[in-house]
């Protein structure tokens, strides 16, 4: 026990080292160097995304913005200065941004008309223009900004170091990177939706950007311009920004991309001759004016350009009486007409149209029952009953584990005959009541919201949580030893408390946390990470032949197989390697990438099963003791295999339930077991995204656009995948651009 915990104080010292080496602040160098990075990341990210979007396939639609007509939502314009700008001339564009006094632009707009494409557009239109030292524009979405918890500069901060790895590697750009950029006005913030969030937030968050962030910081900020007025109503404009909005699109502009988007020995270039030709003869028809709309645009090109869809149906006023209805039709036809053409270009990997559009409905429905327009992989456990609430939570992983230790005893039993079959009788319902450790132990920390990060208030919550844990442990210890002294049922309580204890202060309470963790093995630096390994090692084998010293000395000799030195060195060593690849594994991604859904997925699932590795070592080393002393009622191998199975089991189920790949794996099965979503998830999610259903920002999705995610989310038989009815609460508004 005493070297035990000199063990713990140990490896926390070296924690505490760690961390305080992390304070450094960043060198102007450091700075530079990162900026450059930035700038690579950012660029090659929207250049992609503006393939898949098509935006400069030909062409961008030529739109002009001007500054907004609407009084008192622009600063004084001494401060802003004046720009009218065409979003389609990325040299026009760059110039026209960098003319402004502060470099401060709000753009506005009605829903779909483009504010999130002149938002790309302007971000690679200013990487394209960048020499070295010019700052770095970054696109965030402002859907996860809740202004009530958090400043913006501390949004941001954290943002952007989720969005891109390689900016919190303290290594190599020291720990204040982030801070010093925006800082030293090295970054433009390009923060998309102020719509999307909360009513009640908007006039905060505008109010969070004039407080947190000096008036001379370049800044770009989108919304719908009915939010906006009145959040300008309520907290005052963004000071040193001025305002843009968009004329609506000319028809013949949108007739001429469209045509020159599809195939010129096509039949469908006759097809957009006579639309043309309709709208032409009659004054205002309902083509001519949802063509207006910059996303009706964009949907008309995937339904009709790039399929075999006949445009001419939308000259039939009977069928369309209103703008309003081929604006329907556009949308409800988006899904279905990109996955045939998938469905033509690759059958083998091509999903049934039908089917996708039934997933990307019930999607769609799911999110609008959360409130979010951001689909985030590590909060689908929300949408299962068996993970919504702390206790069930609790309940389903003790099932899980009950799983596994029937699966456990029946290879044992099977193979290895340990133990016996009418062992296994009684083993296998005592395992079970063991079980019931972790029921209160998830229970709690599910109820616990705010995660605790200082040392001395951590180690006193997992004291807490842990000695409930202990209470779960007592009808266990009372069948296995009973009939023993009672000092022997207080050490087979105390010791599983004691390695619960230890279990938490490694991973941390076991529930799922808000954001996945985002580090993997760094491949840079790896002398001093091997060198800091073999440390590690050395320090923790010399503690085990302590222990094993003293147990000897102590007279419990005979308790354990003979060769002090042996079993020292391979419980050490085992020991060691486990805390060291759990510490090398935690150190942040130096990778010049952006992160993804799948990235962070694959970091979130290393680390977990990394940990859960590590704290089946670490709870057995405490509640192992117990299984050997001399007066367990069976024979030593027997016990150690009880002990190994058991208390393994537990260690890795409180350290799993402490990160977000196994919530969402487990989440993902139940969901795809009903039908309700594939069993391919993140497949089916890419292949979305690469047809330009869905846009991917950082390791969140979203739909390309709100109206296409409330046509799919309130439309007959989107059912949500946890109620299978419509959710009660109302979708939150948003009007993004495509």
């Amino acid at each position: 026990m005493l070297g035990t915990v000199i063990a713990l104080f140990g490896v926390l010292s070296a924690w505490a080292w760690r961390a305080g080496r992390g304070r450094a602040h960043s060198s102007s160098e450091q700075v530079a160097d990162a900026a450059e990075v930035l700038a690579r990341t950012v660029r090659r990210q929207w250049e992609e995304e503006a393939v898949l979007r098509r935006l400069y396939d030909p062409a961008p639609l030529p739109l002009v913005w001007s500054g907004c007509s609407h009084p008192g939502v622009s600063d004084h314009r001494q401060l802003v200065g004046t720009a009218v700008v065409r979003a389609g001339d990325p040299q026009e564009l760059a110039t026209a941004f960098g003319s402004l006094a502060r470099r401060r632009l709000v753009v506005l707009g009605p829903g779909g008309s483009g504010k999130t494409t002149f938002a790309v557009l302007l971000v690679l239109a200013v990487l394209r223009t960048r020499t070295t030292g010019d700052p770095v524009p970054v696109l965030c979405s402002l859907s996860s900004f809740d202004p009530a918890r958090e400043s913006a500069r501390n949004w941001l901060r954290r943002r952007i170091a989720a969005d891109y790895p390689a900016m919190a590697d303290a290594e190599n750009y020291g720990a204040s990177v982030i801070e010093d950029l925006l800082t030293e006005h090295r970054l433009v913030p390009v923060l998309d939706g102020l719509d999307e969030l909360p009513q009640r937030s908007r006039a905060a968050a505008l109010a969070s950007l004039n407080d947190t962030l000096p008036s001379d910081t370049p800044l770009v900020l989108t919304c719908r311009t009915a939010d906006y007025v009145r959040a300008v109503a309520e907290g005052g404009v963004l000071t040193g920004a001025a305002v843009l909005e968009p004329a609506p699109v000319r028809t013949s502009d949108a007739l001429e991309l469209l045509r020159l988007a599809t195939p010129p020995d096509s039949r469908r270039q006759e097809g957009w001759a006579v639309l043309a030709e309709h709208l032409d003869r009659r004054p205002q028809p309902p083509a001519a004016q949802a063509l207006t709309s910059p996303l009706m645009v964009a949907l008309a090109r995937s339904v009709y350009a790039d399929n075999d869809n006949d445009p001419v149906e939308l000259a039939d006023t009977e069928r369309f009486p209103t703008s309003a209805d081929i604006e329907r039709h556009l949308l409800g036809g988006l899904v279905p007409a990109l996955f045939h053409r998938a469905r033509r270009q690759c059958p083998a990997r091509s999903w049934d149209p039908r089917q996708a559009h039934d997933y990307l409905a019930r999607l769609a429905a799911g999110m609008h029952a959360q409130g979010t327009y951001d689909l985030a992989w590590w909060r689908l456990y929300q949408w299962t009953p068996a993970l919504a609430g702390p206790w069930r939570r609790a309940w389903t992983w003790a099932v899980i584990m009950c799983v596994g230790l029937l699966l456990t005893t029946s290879f044992l039993v099977a193979v290895l005959d340990v133990p016996s079959w009418p062992e296994a009788l009684w083993w296998f319902p005592l395992s079970a009541l063991e079980v019931l450790i972790n029921v209160p132990v998830l229970g709690l920390s599910g109820l616990i919201t705010t995660r605790e990060r200082g040392l001395t208030r951590a180690a006193a919550v997992a004291a807490a949580i842990s000695m409930s844990g202990g209470l779960g442990a007592i009808p266990a210890a009372f069948y296995y030893y009973h009939g023993f002294p009672g000092t022997v049922l207080v050490a087979a309580v105390g010791l599983p408390c004691f390695s619960l204890w230890l279990v938490l202060l490694g991973v941390g309470l076991p529930s799922p946390p808000p954001v996945p963790s985002r580090s993997r093995p760094a491949r840079q630096h790896w002398r001093r990470q091997l060198i800091r390994a073999l440390v590690l090692v050395v320090g923790v084998t010399a503690i085990s032949e302590s222990i094993f010293a003293g147990y000897t000395i102590a007279g419990y000799g005979a308790a354990h197989p003979p060769g002090t030195v042996l079993w020292g060195l391979v419980i050490g060593t085992v020991v060691g390697v486990s805390l060291a690849a759990l510490n090398w594994v935690r150190d942040p991604s130096t990778a010049d990438e952006v992160a993804t859904a799948r990235s962070s997925i694959q970091a979130d699932r290393l680390i977990s099963l990394m940990s859960g590795a590590a704290c089946v070592v670490v709870f057995n080393i405490a509640n192992g003791c117990m299984r050997v002393m001399p007066w367990t009622p069976s024979d030593p191998l027997r016990t150690t295999i009880f002990a190994t199975v058991n208390g393994g089991l537990l260690g890795a189920a409180i350290a799993l339930a402490a990160h977000s790949w196994p919530h969402y794996t487990i989440a993902r099965l139940l969901l795809a077991a009903r039908g309700k979503l594939p069993w391919r998830l993140q497949t089916f999610l890419a292949d979305a995204h690469q047809l330009g259903i869905l846009r991917q920002i950082g390791p969140v999705y979203q739909f390309r656009h709100a109206r296409l995610q409330h046509h799919l989310a309130t439309q007959p038989g989107a059912a949500h995948p946890r109620t299978d009815q419509r959710p009660d609460r109302p979708s939150p508004v948003r009007a993004t651009s495509t």
